[in-house]
């Protein structure tokens, strides 16, 4: 009959407790990913403790793919650090580093000015208009260790999604027809 075949009879003599347990077990392992994410958020005091590099901009240091982790303490920003921020109209967060720092005297507030290693100029252009520097809360962490290319998941999903729902079907159709 063929493998196709063999998987649609397999599909057809599922019982409801192996469908359930088939659920319980997905829903455990969906709320431990969850469960570690926020523990590494307490951990690291940033609201995205890894991030992917998406462009270019930050090479030779780090090169598109590479996953970054943050960490964020109430230490001031110094220049040289690598900084993971956002700013205001963009919801994608950016990699650079920080190349001035402005110190307010009153508060003890630092602003930041950023570029990436790789571009020419500094990233005055990427903040919101009329913005010269990042405040404290543009800033969602410091790098503080790299895995290379292993974010190219992330990036191939995102830019092809038949991909990503090729992936989910495959893995739905395993649990599925898993024998367990």
């Amino acid at each position: 009959m063929g493998y196709i075949g063999e998987t649609v009879d397999s599909i057809k003599s599922i019982k409801i407790r192996q469908l359930l347990t088939q659920a319980v077990t997905l829903g455990m392992i969906v709320t431990s990913a969850l469960i570690i994410w926020k523990a590494l958020m307490c951990v690291t005091g940033t609201e995205s403790p890894v991030v992917v590099v998406l462009s270019g901009s930050m090479e030779p240091g780090f090169k598109r793919g590479d996953i970054l982790f943050l960490h964020m303490t109430k230490e001031p920003i110094r220049a040289g650090e690598i900084v993971v921020f956002s700013v205001d109209g963009r919801e994608i967060p950016i990699v650079h580093r920080a190349i001035k720092v402005h110190e307010r005297k009153n508060t003890k507030e630092v602003d930041v000015l950023t570029k990436g290693d790789n571009n020419d100029i500094d990233d005055i252009g990427l903040y919101a208009e009329g913005q010269m520097w990042l405040h404290r809360h543009h800033i969602m962490g410091r790098a503080v260790g790299f895995l290379p290319y292993v974010g190219w998941v992330t990036i191939i999903m995102t830019e092809k999604p038949i991909i990503k729902y090729i992936l989910i079907g495959a893995l739905g159709l395993l649990v599925i027809t898993s024998k367990d």
